[in-house]
């Protein structure tokens, strides 16, 4: 009646169930006390930097990478994605938000380098947005058919179930 892979019940791990509810448990515990962190980080880190612009000193913006460095090692002690740390991770480096941002602001360096206006530079960096995009539409089409055939799969099984019940 099932079409869905993996072991049967009798050759799976009996406590599998048990390590999933805990696994569960301890990741919204994990992302709560992550949000409880970032809701006092957020406006404690700005308020920093405001501060390093107004006061002076020893670098600029010492205390503000302080801040940040204590930020780390909270975030690294929670460590919310350990729940999979087993499992080999698929992010595609060229698109973390710091590739993004790096990308977006050696255009727009380059840019201003050239002697550029402020409209060439808008041009510019449409240009690298677009360019993201396109590179990315592949990926993006592959998700959208994987979505839609999972989708088909559930609604022939549950057609299937209901003309089954007398």
């Amino acid at each position: 009646m099932t079409d869905l892979p993996g072991p049967t019940p009798q050759e799976s791990d009996p406590n599998a169930r048990w390590k999933f509810i805990r696994d569960v448990a301890v990741f919204e515990a994990k992302l709560s006390l992550n949000n409880f962190h970032n809701f006092f980080q957020i406006p404690l880190t700005f308020a920093v930097a405001v501060f390093d612009l107004v006061v002076r000193g020893r670098t600029e913006g010492s205390r503000f990478y302080k801040l940040v460095e204590i930020g780390r090692t909270i975030d690294d002690s929670i460590d919310i994605y350990s729940v999979i740390e087993h499992r080999e991770r698929s992010l595609n480096q060229d698109f973390t938000v710091d590739a993004v941002v790096k990308r977006l602001e050696s255009v727009i360096v380059h840019e201003y380098e050239k002697g550029g206006t402020a409209a060439s530079v808008k041009q510019a960096v449409d240009k690298a947005i677009d360019g993201m995009q396109s590179s990315t539409s592949e990926h993006a089409s592959k998700a959208a058919d994987a979505i839609k055939a999972a989708v088909d799969r559930l609604a022939d099984k549950l057609k299937g179930e209901a003309g089954e019940k007398p």
